[in-house]
């Protein structure tokens, strides 16, 4: 890996597991301070700075449950006073809570919306106050903004499109200030989140590649974005799903 993010500081929210364990982990490579959050995985957040500061990185693991916006807000501030300052947030955080249009209750509605969505934009609103110009945001949306796929997805799909319209508003909104904001949109990915093999084999054939993602993957889209070369790249949506879509 290149030390390309030496002098950065970066935070990524649900970072002890699955894409953002891994984002976590890519971005220590490329030099980064990297602090995370995560709501209930602490024996695996303990983990993860452990292997870090091992490594010869700096890491820093916060308790916040993305549901509440203020526990969001905190963490943002904490890495900043930690690591001083922060260059990258990556809103990673998120939930998927199935249900049939009859069955979905107002509860399941307002938590989806709260962990999806409206942490993103508050995680971002308080990074952005602590930015240098120049920063970047990333977040991670999901190919269901362009296709649900399947059944009982509906709301799950609506965080995800609100995100992605959510990336191409602030872009706007930070782009005096160089600041940059993109969503990546996986597709089907095999991590620790996802480890049911008969899921996996169903989706194989739909993907042009013949195979699921993995979380490296994803993490190495994020490593390009959050670094000098992706400097002229915002507003975008980048799908990365193996041809899912093609």
């Amino acid at each position: 890996m290149s030390q390309s993010l030496s002098t950065k500081v970066a935070l990524v929210t649900g970072g002890a597991r699955g894409i953002g364990a891994a984002i976590v982990r890519r971005l220590a490579a490329d030099g980064a301070a990297v602090a995370f959050t995560y709501s209930s995985s602490e024996h695996k957040a303990k983990a993860i700075v452990a292997e870090l500061e091992a490594a010869g990185h700096r890491a820093l693991s916060i308790r916040a449950d993305s549901a509440d916006a203020k526990a969001v807000q905190d963490a943002v501030t904490l890495t900043a006073e930690h690591f001083g300052g922060l260059d990258i947030f990556v809103s990673n955080a998120g939930i998927l809570i199935l249900n049939s249009l009859d069955q979905y209750s107002i509860d399941d509605f307002d938590r989806m919306f709260a962990v999806n969505v409206r942490a993103a934009f508050v995680g971002i609103q308080a990074a952005a106050k602590h930015m240098k110009d120049g920063g970047r945001v990333i977040t991670i949306g999901s190919v269901t903004a362009d296709r649900s796929g399947f059944p009982t997805s509906s709301v799950y799909s609506m965080t995800k499109g609100a995100i992605a319209s959510m990336t191409r508003g602030l872009a706007r909104d930070l782009g005096s200030r160089g600041i940059t904001v993109n969503n990546i949109q996986p597709g089907p990915t095999a991590t620790d989140m996802n480890p049911h093999k008969d899921d996996h084999e169903r989706l194989k054939p739909l993907m042009a590649l013949g195979r699921l993602g993995e979380d490296r993957e994803i993490a190495g889209l994020a490593a390009y974005l959050a670094s000098a070369e992706a400097g002229f790249v915002t507003g975008a949506s980048l799908t990365i799903d193996g041809g899912y879509l093609a």
